[in-house]
């Protein structure tokens, strides 16, 4: 049998599949987001998110020593907000004593090189778990913006390089960059998130901050998950308001609207490989219907594929792991 073209050639071995692949994961790749809770000595597992873990101070500068060893370079802020400091003005979220700044400065005098990026949203400071200020049962826009702001300066003044605004209000984007432009803190950047979808796969993150609305949901702000137009619409949008990088969340269900964001846009694209991605493939490997490390490498190998040039994911350190022994 004569065939002019044999492309099982670039098959044979390892040694040439390697050669050949055209995606190749690193550490460089890897945002790792981290969780923080008051308190000393505290590592507490979320239970939708085995092997995951919300850390008090001390143990989360622990935590990020090590994953800088590893030789992943930016982390991403979430912090759990006690009931007593939450309210419907977000004014918590701007505390200069705050845990999200402590958290900031306590990261950047442990690990001065580590890329501090803080997430930029009202939600796990609010009663009614919104991202949003609330009136007449309604998130309002403008309102909301302007408190953005103010979180996003004290970011800045903590020592954060990125703020990274999780809420789609209209606006936030400029908003934030004049702010910051008009304070002088213009070495500090923005990774907009722009086009968030209204996903039930973030129900594991909300456990982890005890953030789940209180009331209805959030599709008044959170993108429509059928729509794939508006997402580039949302980052073209950002990126001429002052975004530095773009992300679409989450990822595995939106790999179309990675690519399409991707050949939109100059900027960088981040994705979000989000809670409920995590928890489905711990949970398959639970019950063995799957390798769990073939799974993560397989799973962030199709986001980065897609055209993501950063992945936030919590199987960072994993990955690393794995990728470092390659």
């Amino acid at each position: 049998m004569y065939l002019q073209k044999r492309n099982r050639i670039l098959r044979t071995n390892s040694s040439i599949r390697s050669l050949v692949a055209e995606t190749v994961l690193t550490p460089n790749d890897f945002i790792l987001p981290v969780f923080v809770d008051e308190g000393e000595n505290v590592k507490h597992e979320i239970p939708s998110m085995p092997g995951y873990y919300r850390y008090s101070l001390d143990l989360l500068v622990k935590e990020v020593k090590e994953v800088w060893a590893m030789g992943i370079k930016s982390v991403l802020i979430f912090v759990k907000a006690k009931d007593e400091v939450k309210d419907n003005t977000g004014k918590e979220a701007w505390n200069p004593d705050g845990l999200m700044q402590r958290s900031i400065k306590a990261i950047k005098n442990a690990i001065p090189e580590m890329l501090v990026m803080t997430d930029v949203a009202l939600d796990p400071y609010s009663v009614y778990g919104h991202d949003g200020i609330v009136k007449d049962g309604e998130i309002v826009n403008d309102e909301t913006v302007d408190a953005l702001v103010k979180m996003s300066l004290s970011h800045a003044e903590a020592g954060a390089d990125f703020v990274a605004p999780s809420d789609m209000m209209d606006g936030r984007i400029g908003a934030i960059r004049k702010a910051l432009e008009a304070t002088h803190f213009t070495k500090v950047g923005i990774m907009a998130y722009s086009a968030k979808y209204a996903s039930c796969f973030y129900g594991p993150f909300r456990d982890a901050l005890d953030s789940a609305p209180g009331f209805g949901d959030k599709k008044t702000y959170q993108m429509n998950y059928a729509n794939r137009r508006e997402a580039i619409n949302e980052a073209l949008q950002d990126v001429e308001q002052g975004a530095d990088i773009v992300m679409v969340k989450p990822a595995m269900a939106y790999l179309d609207i990675i690519r399409e964001v991707k050949n939109s846009v100059t900027v960088p694209v981040s994705a979000y490989h989000v809670s409920g991605e995590y928890a489905m493939i711990k949970a398959a490997a639970k019950m063995g219907w799957l390798d769990e490390n073939k799974a993560i490498i397989e799973s962030l190998t199709s986001i980065k594929r897609a055209g993501a040039d950063l992945i936030a994911t919590y199987f960072a350190k994993q990955a690393a792991e794995m990728v470092n022994r390659q």
